[in-house]
Parts: C-alpha cells; sequence; structure tokens
C-alpha cells in the first residue's frame, strides 16, 4: 500500500502506533487521539514529515470530520478498554465505544473513504472461546455486570459497521484481535505486568487460579494481518479473527515462563478475583488464513523475548 492518507483514530496507542510505523514510509498519516495512552513517545512518528498527530477525541464529532476529510482510509482504534477502567467507567465505556464507531462512520460516508476498518474484540464470543470462528454464535454478557459493557459495546459496533456496508455500501472491515502483547504495550496486561515484575524482582500476581487459558499475537503478527484487512478486496464485508492459536497457555504457565525468561527470583503468588473473567479465549484463524493468507510466524518464546528485551531497556533507561 503505498500513496494513501491513511486516518487512524487511536493511533497513539499500542497497535495503532505500531500500525503507523510499517506504513509512514509511503503512505500519508493523520493520528487521532486523546493521548490517554501514548505509544508515539516511543517511536520516531512524531518527527516524521508523513505524520499528523491531532489531538481529539471521537466523541467530539465536528473534529473527527474535520481529520477524516481528505482520508482514503480509516482505521478506528479509538475505543475505552482494559477491564479495571471498563470496570469503572461502564457508561463512558458504551458511549465512546458505540457513539465514537458510529461518528467515524458517519464520517467516511460522507467523506466517501476507500477502505473502513474497525477493530472489535474477542470478548463478543463470551467466556469460553475454543477455535472459535467469526460465524459462531456471539454472546453479549450478563445485564448488570460491569465487564461485560466492552464487550456488548464492541459487538454493537460490528452490528453498526456491517449496516453500513449493506445500507450505505461502505467498504468496511471488522478485526477480532486476540490477546496482542509485544514492545510498546502501554496499556496494562498480564504480560506487560509479569515481565515488569520479573525483570525488578517484585512478586507476580495471578488473579485467580491461573487455569484461564489465552492465545496470544505478536505485534507483528497483528500487524500483519490489519494490513492484509486494508489491502485485499477479499476482505470488505467480513469479520476476520487475528490472533494466534499456536502460542496458547495457562496464565499459571505464563507467569513462570515470563520468570525464567527473565531469569529473575520474582515470586508468584496467587490472589482472589472480584471479578467475571473469559476462562478459555482461543481463535480459529481459518478465515483468515483462507481469504487473506495470514499466518503468524512469531511463536510465544520468541515474542516474549523480544517484549522482554524491551521492557529490561525501559527499565535501564
Amino acid at each position: 500500500m503505498n500513496g494513501k492518507r491513511i486516518l487512524v483514530t487511536g493511533g497513539a496507542g499500542f497497535i495503532g502506533s505500531q500500525m503507523a510505523r510499517r506504513l509512514v514510509d509511503d503512505n500519508e498519516i493523520v493520528i487521532f487521539d486523546n493521548m490517554h495512552r501514548d505509544a508515539l513517545r516511543y517511536t520516531e512518528l512524531n518527527d516524521n514529515p508523513n505524520v499528523t498527530v491531532v489531538s481529539g477525541d471521537v466523541m467530539d464529532r465536528d473534529g473527527l470530520f474535520k481529520a477524516v476529510e481528505g482520508c482514503d482510509i480509516v482505521v478506528h482504534l479509538a475505543a475505552i478498554a482494559g477491564v479495571d477502567t471498563v470496570m469503572g467507567m461502564p457508561t463512558q465505556t458504551m458511549k465512546v465505544n458505540l457513539l465514537g464507531t458510529l461518528n467515524a462512520l458517519d464520517a467516511a460516508v460522507k467523506f466517501k473513504v476507500e477502505r473502513f476498518v474497525d477493530f472489535s474484540t474477542s470478548e463478543v464470543f463470551g467466556t469460553h472461546v475454543y477455535m472459535a470462528e467469526e460465524h459462531n454464535a456471539t454472546a453479549l454478557g450478563v445485564v448488570g455486570e460491569s465487564r461485560w459493557t466492552y464487550a456488548v459495546s464492541k459487538l454493537a459496533a460490528e452490528h453498526l459497521v456491517h449496516a453500513y456496508h449493506k445500507e450505505y455500501g461502505l467498504p468496511t472491515v471488522t478485526i477480532r484481535p486476540f490477546n496482542v502483547y509485544g514492545p510498546q504495550q502501554v496499556g496494562i496486561g498480564a504480560i506487560h505486568t509479569f515481565a515488569v515484575n520479573a525483570i525488578k524482582g517484585e512478586t507476580i500476581e495471578i488473579h485467580g487460579d491461573g487455569n484461564q487459558i489465552r492465545a496470544w499475537c505478536f505485534i507483528d503478527d497483528m500487524i500483519d494481518g490489519t494490513l492484509l484487512c486494508l489491502e485485499k478486496d477479499e476482505a470488505i464485508g467480513h469479520v476476520f479473527n487475528i490472533g494466534n492459536p499456536r502460542a496458547t497457555v495457562t496464565v499459571a504457565n505464563l507467569a513462570y515462563l515470563v520468570r525464567r525468561l527473565c531469569d529473575s527470583p520474582s515470586e508468584v503468588v496467587y490472589t482472589n478475583k472480584d471479578y467475571v473473567d473469559i476462562e478459555l479465549r482461543i481463535p480459529s484463524i481459518k478465515k483468515a488464513e483462507k481469504m487473506l493468507g495470514f499466518w503468524p510466524k512469531i511463536d510465544l518464546e520468541e515474542g516474549l523475548a523480544r517484549t522482554i528485551e524491551w521492557y529490561r531497556e525501559q527499565a535501564d533507561d
């Protein structure tokens, strides 16, 4: 892909900033972000002449429309995410993730963009997801449990994106990412927390019994899948799981693996879990493999080693 003007909402975040780095040499990148999580500081993007950083919020309809004008492609990543944040701000989570997507879609229709890529979540499948395919039944979660406001808002946004494709002919693609990690991750997550604590020699805490199962996708593979969704005409109108089913491990085993790779003396302890969790999350990526040619290349140990090296460099600075 080259010669395009690409708007990335949430582009200062972990995934958005890494995608911008991959695209910036051959395209103009507009990053639209409220800078709540600023991963740009770990990149050279702020000084790149092909990058325009716009401080804004997707709830600001006029500001978002102004940013989309003149763009060929919109990648919509901006959202409220993270278990603790979502549980503390369930109302705002619903508003931003649904109404922010509505604003982005309306702007994309008005300015006739060539492609609109929306980031959803693997949580739309519910608490137990084993080799889930894109057409499998999704789950809304129990009303009153704040944890599910994230999944519900993202699933509603998926329906909205698909409706805009069917009704207005907007060329849309939806991505459901599965547990993305890697260097420069700024959001709090298991690998981030385990690695930082292990490097410091501090206690590694596991919430619950540690038997929760996850399939982890290294950031480079995530970006590969996203770029295929941007480039392939076959992707239009579809939803894709992007993840790495081969990189599957329990949370407890992940903690011990991180500790070993860090050569750390940290103690692993188990604490009470006072929130609803995803017990099993492993994707099927057959559709992405068949239609896009996507297949993850980085195994878990290699990805963890790269990630730990980066966190260690930050600790030394």
